[in-house]
């Protein structure tokens, strides 16, 4: 697409023609990110043009090496990307404006902090970011969602429009076991939590943890059937499917841990969680079986146990539910980064995110007056 002697910028739609070791340097050690992952994503068809995901990636190659990647989509929807912008949608087809095809760099259904440019030097990102403004003149608009912090601040220097989210994170402040967890929370919120995990084991609900490959095809299966059940019983359609999940095990299966309850030696319920060397994060979760608060023990306390006890630095317990602030998780800010080709409604974002911006200030500081862990001097 843009070439020269050293350098050359290509979109693809796959990375089935991309080095899966060059691409991986740059992406970094976050799964999310990786070469199999995305990979699976698209290969699988969860994210592929027919599920409104079209992969546009870019690449930027100098002398025949791989020196940057920006995982990029051409979207016909906003379904997945837990950055809601459904109201932007609306304003602009009121106006006779199409709002789709937008462009969107992000990892699909996953609202997880992380690196989206990918390349070690400040050109290199910077090309890949042009390249993308380019690319969405014919479009509405270009989206950045859950940038980390370094990606986030070229992005702004460079135009972009900030919004923030709030998201509720478990840090482990050396704790030696889940106890020595509950003796750092308030007097209320230990009780409440105690309360809660004696019922979990009075219905006679007990867990396995599954790493790597102790999880087998019977286990995905079930998962899968647990992941489609959540999805049905809110009337939702499930983005992902059991040909994913069997890949990301197969490829990347020193990153999945999933936590599956029983009773009577029968399966009841499953979490689905990823890892890396610092962080556990929360996925999916699904039941077979009605226990009363088995969610809050297999979305939270077995993953606050199993970080605890493999000396991870974070909990990440996904978007929303202020639920998991009076379990342990404090609310943390995320950002993602907008661009809008419209001069109107580039300015009328900008004024909706200078109001929302300050309206999220205010709601991390009540939470934090809330905190479930105990007053310290």
């Amino acid at each position: 697409m843009y070439r020269s002697d050293l350098e050359a910028v290509r979109i693809v739609e796959s990375l089935s023609g991309v080095d899966r070791d060059e691409w991986n340097a740059l992406a970094g050690p976050q799964p999310f990110a990786r070469h199999e992952f995305l990979s699976a994503l698209i290969e699988t068809g969860c994210a592929a043009a027919r599920s409104g995901w079209l992969p546009q990636f870019v690449l930027l190659r100098r002398s025949g090496a791989l020196a940057g990647a920006l995982p990029l989509f051409a979207k016909s929807h906003s379904y997945g990307e837990y950055v809601f912008d459904w109201a932007w949608a609306d304003a602009h087809e009121r106006n006779g404006i199409d709002y789709y095809p937008k462009l969107v760099s992000a990892i699909p259904f996953t609202p997880v902090r992380g690196p989206r440019i990918l390349a070690a030097s400040a050109p290199a990102k910077k090309t890949l970011v042009q390249v993308a403004l380019e690319l969405a003149r014919d479009t509405s608009s270009l989206h950045v969602l859950f940038a980390r912090d370094e990606d986030a601040s070229l992005l702004a220097e460079l135009g972009f429009l900030m919004r923030r989210t709030v998201q509720f994170h478990w840090r482990n402040d050396g704790y030696a076991d889940f106890d020595d967890f509950l003796a750092r929370l308030s007097h209320q919120r230990r009780k409440n939590i105690r309360q809660e995990r004696r019922r979990v084991r009075e219905a006679g609900v007990t867990f396995q943890w599954l790493e790597g490959a102790a999880i087998t095809r019977k286990h995905w299966e079930f998962f899968n059937r647990c992941y489609r059940g959540t999805y049905a019983a809110h009337r939702s359609t499930p983005y992902l499917n059991l040909d994913f999940f069997l890949r990301l095990g197969a490829l990347l299966p020193e990153h999945v841990v999933m936590m599956l309850a029983e009773r009577d030696g029968k399966p009841v319920a499953t979490s689905l969680l990823v890892r890396d060397a610092d962080t556990l994060y929360g996925r999916y979760w699904g039941s077979v079986d009605y226990v009363p608060l088995l969610h809050f023990e297999a979305c939270y306390y077995q993953a606050i146990e199993y970080a605890i006890s493999r000396k991870l630095q974070t909990f990440e317990g996904g978007a929303q539910g202020e639920h998991k602030l009076f379990r342990g998780l404090m609310p943390v800010e995320t950002l993602s980064a907008h661009w809008l080709a419209h001069p109107k409604f580039a300015r009328a974002v900008e004024t909706f995110l200078e109001r929302e911006g300050a309206g999220i200030a205010r709601y991390v500081n009540e939470l934090v007056e809330h905190s479930p862990f105990k007053e310290t001097s």
